[in-house]
């Protein structure tokens, strides 16, 4: 069964193709201890059935998808937001 984790906070490019805009997506374990992961890492993870993910905002949850580009590029998405990965997009920067 794959681990459900919270993301807290991205790592972004200055790009604008979606597969290109998030680096790395962060977040803290149980015990306060942080984690980051590549978006290739998570991707994989995710299609592997490893874990899931999740951003909340404003007492809404919403699940972390794979999508595809028209082009077949696989980037990191929420459900709720159409073509753009809005709500992953507005989260902080993770700490290097």
């Amino acid at each position: 069964m794959a681990s459900r984790h919270e993301v807290l906070c991205v790592n972004k490019n200055d790009r604008y193709n979606p597969h290109e805009r998030i680096r790395s997506i962060g977040g803290k374990y149980s015990n306060g201890t942080r984690w980051k992961l590549t978006q290739e890492d998570a991707i994989q993870g995710i299609e592997n059935g490893k874990w899931t993910f999740y951003v909340s905002k404003g007492g809404r949850t919403v699940n972390v998808i794979v999508a595809v580009s028209r082009y077949g590029n696989k980037y990191l998405k929420t459900e709720a937001d159409g073509e753009s990965p809005d709500n992953l997009l507005s989260l902080s920067e993770c700490p290097l």
